[in-house]
């Protein structure tokens, strides 16, 4: 056959398969694409992925708090939609709600314990071993060390009741000295702040708020990418408000703003002073207000006299107009609402930063009322639980472990012996971190947190301190994660969807997480995890009431009753389905008011209606003006503010940022990465943001492998030339690896939270590979020398 004939005949041979498959008339494809009406509302869907039933959850990713509806087929969750009329998302989700579902499935879960064996290795062994094994090993520690040898570092990803038995299992049970959790490094800083401005760890705002300010600012806060179904809700605003953004970077949500304030990194305190100062001249300030619910003004406005705007602009980069401008804004409009995340909080002095931000409110009588407050918006699913009940940073429902009547308290409802309870709350997470690095932490039990990628100067985490640890115990859906690889013992626990429980979003509405399937092999809910290792270790008697979930959603009512946090008055999970969430306080009838006799603290029923707000399923604290400090008046907290600790030099002349960096991950994409629909949205390869001017100095261009270097550590990323940040900045995304290798490990004085959002950082092209470069008289030479 000739070549003519042989191409003839594979032609032929092409057109026949081609045509086949066109006029297929069955197959996997085609009954894949068929859809038929279904049940539920759901409209038309997909034969295979029509329901049998539905069940309705909260989102387990971020702090907003979204209802998902969970398809069920033959008992096993097949897909999600978000929930309608559900107070916080109303029938809208971000990319990671839904993919809710991916992470589940993902092929590397553990589904067995695995124990590391003589020869340096994980392998699989059965939960009565890992059990004695954990027991054994930590007692023995405690033993020879003595009680402060043992840490737990828990999360703000698992149940409130998880949070809560854990919490007193260790402390109260099994006498571990510290614990802390993940929720250390995003939300400690406003748990200190609120506390001491007023009197408890209370975020006073409803998410209705966004849709009834007439003005919205936003201080390093980037929900367009963070929080998502957020910014939906601004841009739902009724009102026309002003969207504002103060940020060093020209984030997605800078972009889409009214105005955007760049000022120059780590300088919000001296910017935040200075708008003050200016409403006090211009005589935009509540004096009623100030008068009737605070003190401590007379100091402070004292103090911000010195923030003039030559000042201001000399720190920050904001020149007068400018700041006379957000001065207006917030001191003229009828109601603005002031909002923080991570941009604040990991700072150097974040507690301070914040707390100016709560002055601002304060001054301008911006609090208590719809559309205003000084707004900490959460990170994670459950960290505001975590902040109440996870009995690490404070004792069970925001109550001081050094208060002998707070623990005597607790020791009552608990039916406990008050000294098993620990006088002090033991060291933080960074303090854990030093006793882990200096020999007298010993043991430590970490649990669905990944701190080998995440916690700050990773390099220096990685090489001093999980390896100086004689046990490490990483209870986790995963064995794949960094700290699992290190790990003596991992335990497999279940995730959400595959257990029962609660979380408290950032607007401190409570809602319900449902076992809507079973985890995959031996995998078990951290709730029954913990359980089993109390019986294991002798303390299970202790915790015979805690029996299931829901019993420990009834003894955290007990708890939080007659607290700030009051929630007595739910009655059950079967309530939270009802109500789609209820915010606390929420107190029983008969226990009177918490307090705070009209800040939010009665039920909806007994509640007249504020504006047009559904007052039944949103509300705020604060209303009437009485705060939680003692005589009821928040406290104006300020401090001269502090440098900035590694600025800029001749060596490292960049600033580098973090933060997220897109809406499709979640913080060390660990579940993010288990969906392939996820992994698309992002880049999968680390990334560094450079402004044209720096990447022309620096010799590379757009997609360059590019060396990035802190004083700590260095390594290679690729180059992306953009307009998000301005000249003498970098950014990189907080999700890889490689991020927390370049970052200084130095913590809010108050809070120990870490500044991970600024150090000094150098670009080179990576080596060998250096593009020409102007000089500084703009001549183009060539530049081909090795870069070290």
């Amino acid at each position: 056959m000739n070549r003519s004939d042989q191409a003839d005949s594979l032609g032929g041979r092409l057109r026949e398969i081609v045509t086949t498959a066109l006029h297929a008339r069955g197959g996997p494809l085609t009954s894949d694409l068929v859809q038929r009406p279904a049940e539920f509302g759901l409209g038309h869907l997909p034969v295979r992925l029509l329901p049998d039933a539905t069940a309705r959850s909260v989102c387990g990713f971020c702090s907003t708090g979204c209802s998902l509806d969970v398809h069920l087929r033959d008992g096993h969750a097949v897909n999600v939609t978000p929930s309608a009329g559900y107070p916080v998302n109303d029938g809208m989700a971000c990319p990671k709600g839904w993919e809710a579902l991916a992470p589940l499935a993902a092929a590397d879960r553990a589904t067995t314990p695995y124990l590391r064996g003589s020869d340096g290795t994980l392998a699989a062994t059965d939960w009565s071993t890992a059990l004695d094994t954990f027991c054994t090993r930590m007692k023995d520690i405690r033993r020879r060390y003595g009680p402060d040898s043992l840490a737990f570092l828990s999360t703000g990803q698992i149940a409130t009741e998880e949070m809560a038995l854990l919490g007193a299992v260790a402390k109260f049970g099994m006498g571990f000295r510290h614990g802390d959790g993940n929720t250390r490094q995003c939300m400690a800083t406003s748990v200190v702040a609120y506390k001491e401005s007023f009197g408890f760890d209370a975020p006073p705002f409803t998410y209705a708020d966004f849709e009834e300010s007439d003005a919205i600012v936003l201080v390093g806060a980037n929900p367009c990418i963070a929080h998502p179904i957020l910014w939906q809700r601004i841009r739902r605003n009724r009102r026309g408000a002003e969207v504002v953004v103060v940020d060093p970077r020209r984030t997605e949500t800078a972009a889409a703003a009214d105005r955007h304030y760049a000022l120059r990194p780590r300088s919000d305190l001296v910017l935040l002073y200075g708008v003050a100062r200016e409403l006090l001249v211009r005589g935009w300030t509540d004096d009623a207000y100030i008068a009737a619910h605070t003190e401590g003004f007379e100091g402070f406005a004292t103090h911000v006299d010195a923030f003039t705007p030559e000042v201001v602009e000399r720190s920050c980069g904001i020149d007068r107009a400018a700041l006379q401008q957000l001065a207006e804004i917030v001191g003229c409009r009828e109601r603005v609402s002031l909002w923080w995340t991570m941009g604040v909080n990991q700072g150097h002095e974040a507690v301070r930063t914040a707390q100016a931000i709560v002055n601002l409110a304060l001054m301008t009588g911006n609090i208590g009322r719809p559309g205003t407050g000084a707004n900490s918006i959460t990170g994670q699913a459950n960290a505001m639980g975590s902040r109440l009940f996870s009995n690490t940073t404070s004792l069970l429902g925001g109550r001081d472990f050094a208060d002998a009547a707070h623990r005597r308290e607790v020791a009552d409802i608990l039916g406990i012996d008050a000294a098993t309870i620990p006088t002090d709350a033991g060291w933080s997470y960074d303090r854990i971190v030093d006793g882990i690095r200096d020999g007298r932490v010993k043991g430590l039990w970490v649990l669905a947190t990944n701190p080998g990628h995440s916690w700050i100067d990773r390099q220096r985490f990685d090489a001093e301190v999980l390896s100086r640890l004689e046990f490490l115990v990483v209870q986790d859906l995963y064995a794949t994660t960094e700290t699992a690889a290190r790990a003596d013992l991992v335990l497999p626990a279940a995730g959400a969807g595959e257990k029962d429980g609660t979380v408290i979003n950032s607007e401190r509405r409570i809602g319900r997480l449902r076992k809507l399937s079973r985890a995959p092999g031996e995998a078990l809910a951290d709730f029954w995890i913990v359980k089993l290792l109390a019986e294991r270790w002798g303390c299970g008697a202790q915790f015979e009431r805690w029996s299931s979930p829901e019993a420990v959603f009834a003894i955290l009512r007990e708890l939080s009753a007659g607290r700030p946090c009051d929630f007595s008055g739910i009655e059950g999970y079967d309530a939270l389905d009802r109500e789609g969430g209820i915010q606390w306080p929420y107190p029983a009838p008969a226990s009177g008011s918490s307090g705070n006799e009209s800040s939010g603290n009665e039920s909806p029923a007994d509640r007249a209606p504020e504006s047009e707000i559904d007052t039944s399923r949103e509300r705020r604290l604060f209303a009437d003006g009485r705060f939680f400090r003692a005589g009821g008046r928040a406290l104006f907290c300020y401090e001269a503010p502090r440098p900035n600790p590694e600025p800029v030099d001749a060596d490292y002349p960049l600033v580098l940022l973090t933060g997220r960096g897109s809406s499709a991950q979640w913080h060390t994409n660990t579940r993010t990465a288990k969906s392939a629909v996820l992994r698309k949205l992002y880049p999968s390869d680390a990334y560094v943001e450079l402004s044209a001017g720096d990447a022309e100095a620096a010799g590379v261009a757009e997609g360059d492998r590019v060396r990035v270097a802190s004083r700590r550590a260095a390594m290679t990323v690729r180059a992306r030339v953009s307009d998000t940040v301005a000249a003498g900045q970098v950014f990189m995304p907080m999700h890889y690896g490689e991020t927390n290798r370049l970052t200084l490990a130095v913590f809010d004085p108050y809070s120990r939270q870490p500044s991970y959002k600024s150090c000094a950082v150098r670009i080179a092209p990576e080596q060998g590979r250096r593009r020409s470069a102007r000089t500084s008289d703009g001549v183009r030479v060539a530049a081909s020398q090795e870069t070290q």
